[in-house]
């Protein structure tokens, strides 16, 4: 081979050297995809603390600590087949100025509840709560009848709405003769926007029993915002207001069921 041949043929070879390999390029399979990540599975139990600081903690419209501030603690068990316990603390005020009006004294300034139910799914997107919650005020025991309460409850949930009746199974906050009286509530909470929620409520607390239990009953009204800041902290804040009767609701020139706005910061662990 001449000294002009030879490079030819060497050029030729890389030519066709190199056409080869992007045809085996082009041709070859695509590497496979990495396998997705296994998801956490869900825990069967879960144990969930809360602490929550409000304006004023109110229960059902009607204030429970003279319009002071509250703080508050919760404690809630889920397992997955839809069983839950918990318990919530708070302190209150209304004892206290409930026995100064009636001439006597008391050192309940503490509600601590303690309630257990069953959650489960009765059809598409419908949730049936039933359950017990136990109202205890400890160092109450000075009131005739005393305010501790029972009530048993049932609610459904369909989508952003829930429907809930509780029942007592005795007197009731306090109020002499006045089992079976009753609390229904309609419940609305959508979110509106990343991590804002809008939530509304209508509903009444009905006093049954002995003559002039009945002037006691009310409706309630609610509207609020709840902003889920992240790692456990939510903000929000409501305006509640009633058709209670004031004068049986005013202490010591505080109206206890008088609109309001009430506002809250809370932190799950």
């Amino acid at each position: 081979m001449n000294k002009i041949a030879k490079p030819l043929a060497l050029a030729g070879l890389l030519s066709f050297s190199l056409a080869s390999f992007q045809t085996l390029a082009q041709t070859a399979p695509a590497a496979a995809p990495a396998p997705a990540a296994t998801p956490e599975p869900t825990p069967e139990n879960t144990l969930v603390p809360k602490i929550s600081l409000y304006s004023e903690y109110e229960y059902r419209g009607i204030s429970q600590t003279s319009e002071k501030p509250a703080v508050q603690f919760n404690l809630d068990y889920t397992h997955t087949s839809g069983f839950y316990l918990g318990t919530f603390i708070s302190n209150i005020k209304w004892l206290k100025d409930t026995a100064k009006a009636g001439g006597f004294s008391t050192n309940a300034q503490i509600e601590w509840d303690l309630f257990g139910g069953y959650k489960f799914e009765v059809a598409k997107d419908v949730t049936l709560d039933i359950g017990y919650l136990r109202y205890e005020y400890p160092s109450s025991s000075a009131f005739k009848p005393k305010p501790n309460t029972d009530e048993l409850y049932a609610g459904v949930t369909y989508g952003a709405f829930n429907l809930k009746y509780s029942h007592s199974i005795n007197d009731t906050f306090g109020v002499p003769d006045s089992k079976n009286s009753y609390f229904i509530e309609g419940n609305w909470s959508q979110e509106i926007a990343p991590k804002l929620t809008a939530n509304a409520q209508i509903a009444r607390q009905a006093y049954k029993g002995a003559a002039g239990n009945g002037a006691l009953s009310y409706n309630v009204y609610k509207l609020g915002l709840a902003y889920d800041l992240g790692d456990g902290w939510t903000l929000g804040g409501y305006y509640k207001d009633t058709s209670a009767k004031p004068e049986l609701y005013t202490f010591f020139g505080k109206d206890w069921s008088k609109g309001r706005l009430v506002a809250y910061a809370s932190k799950s662990f």
